[in-house]
């Protein structure tokens, strides 16, 4: 099931890309390129670096079987290191990579880059609550650990330096569904 996700991804991502491109001005494109080398390239020069701690795992029960529910971890176990900037607009960009216990109790990394659009909730931006993404590769057990491409929709509220973030794994009945959830600390914050 994770390989038709894989393979409906991978073709949205060359279908919208072409569409793109192939219009008569593809500035966008190179715009949104060039948009994101810039920030992963920020990211990775960043001072702040940040520390994750998956804290759950939880699969949607509307498109679980409740013995399937029953076998699956739901304690994602492990930590993870990233380094983020917030841009001018406060909004915040990062590359991280996690390890975890998956819903098979196997090993899971992920690793890539992430971006949250945020809007502060006071007057002194301490309160975030934001939207965005990651573009991200995993590897699990049942593929051999071979990196597979997993962008995925992001949220998070965050309070100063401490924030909380949750991803949803999109999927088909019995696999996937998933949102992944975890706990994140800033150092050296310049929080906007």
């Amino acid at each position: 099931m994770f390989r038709r996700f894989l393979c409906i991804t991978i073709w949205l991502w060359g279908t919208m890309t072409h569409a793109l491109a192939s219009e008569k001005d593809s500035s966008a494109v190179v715009n949104w390129a060039d948009w994101l080398k810039n920030n992963i390239s920020n990211a990775w020069n960043a001072q702040n670096y940040d520390f994750y701690l998956p804290v759950n795992t939880w699969h949607n029960r509307l498109f679980y079987d409740k013995d399937k529910i029953e076998d699956y971890n739901e304690e994602p176990w492990g930590a993870g290191l990233g380094k983020s900037f917030y841009d001018d607009n406060g909004h915040w960009h990062a590359l991280y990579a996690m390890g975890f216990k998956d819903s098979n109790k196997h090993l899971q990394t992920i690793f890539g880059y992430a971006y949250q659009h945020n809007w502060h909730l006071d007057n002194k931006n301490k309160w975030r609550l934001g939207v965005g993404y990651t573009l991200s590769l995993t590897q699990r057990s049942e593929y051999a650990y071979i990196p597979v491409p997993l962008p995925l929709p992001l949220a998070g509220i965050g309070y100063k330096n401490f924030n909380i973030q949750a991803a949803y794994v999109p999927g088909v009945k019995n696999d996937g569904n998933v949102l992944f959830t975890w706990l994140r600390w800033e150092f050296n914050n310049d929080y906007r």
